[in-house]
């Protein structure tokens, strides 16, 4: 059980800065211990986290605004979907996270979620990158075709933000400051549409390689 909670400390701390790297071995173990574990410690875990930063937050002089959820529900539901795993060890929703001042509210946030959706792209890239690089490891696909796909993915994080649709608002807090507000806001994406986005952004780059390179980025993403 130590274990288990350890494990997904790591993978919901790394999760949330995880930016162009590849997955660490750490993160992929604690994964991996993420499939193994039970709802009930999941739960246990995204609860006891989401109290514990919920606190520090509001000591820093976060709130949410009038008629959301409260702070602590907030971050234990962003906690949960950053939980969710599939059997490729791919995160089922990626969250993206930002911060951004502005002298009005509205403005604020809406900037904030633009610069969220830029960390979201990276998390795309880096997320797709790892299943390339996985199916290197276990023989699936030829280094050199592996590296034209990661290459046309991370060359594109522009058209990957140009290709997200419709993100679902996870988190939304703010605090004031003397001349406006500053805005933190957490934003997640379902992983099919992300691997969607991916691929139409790398879909011009591949189209110059051939039927047989695109083949191949389907049969990784699972199409």
């Amino acid at each position: 059980m130590k274990k288990v909670l350890l494990l997904v400390g790591i993978c919901l701390l790394a999760g949330s800065t995880i930016s162009y790297a590849q997955l660490t071995k750490e993160q992929i173990e604690a994964r991996k211990e993420l499939k193994k574990a039970t709802k009930a410690e999941l739960n246990e875990k995204a609860t006891k986290t989401a109290r514990k930063e919920a606190k520090k937050l509001t000591k820093e002089g976060w709130k949410v605004s009038p008629g959301a959820l409260p702070m602590e529900k907030q971050l234990d539901r962003s906690y949960m979907m950053e939980m969710e795993i599939d059997d490729d060890l791919f995160q089922k929703f990626i969250i993206g996270e930002a911060m951004s001042f502005g002298s009005v509210y509205d403005a604020a946030k809406m900037q904030a979620t633009e610069l969220a959706k830029q960390a979201l792209a990276g998390k795309i890239q880096t997320e797709v990158t790892a299943l390339i690089e996985n199916t290197v490891a276990n023989e699936q696909v030829g280094k050199d075709v592996a590296n034209s796909l990661a290459k046309s993915i991370m060359a594109n994080k522009n058209l990957i933000i140009q290709s997200i649709g419709r993100v679902l608002p996870v988190v939304e807090l703010y605090r004031e400051k003397t001349n406006g507000y500053e805005v933190l806001v957490r934003i997640a994406y379902n992983s099919k549409m992300a691997k969607a986005a991916a691929k139409k952004a790398a879909s011009e780059e591949l189209a110059k390689q051939g039927d047989e390179v695109q083949k191949k980025l389907d049969d990784i993403l699972g199409w």
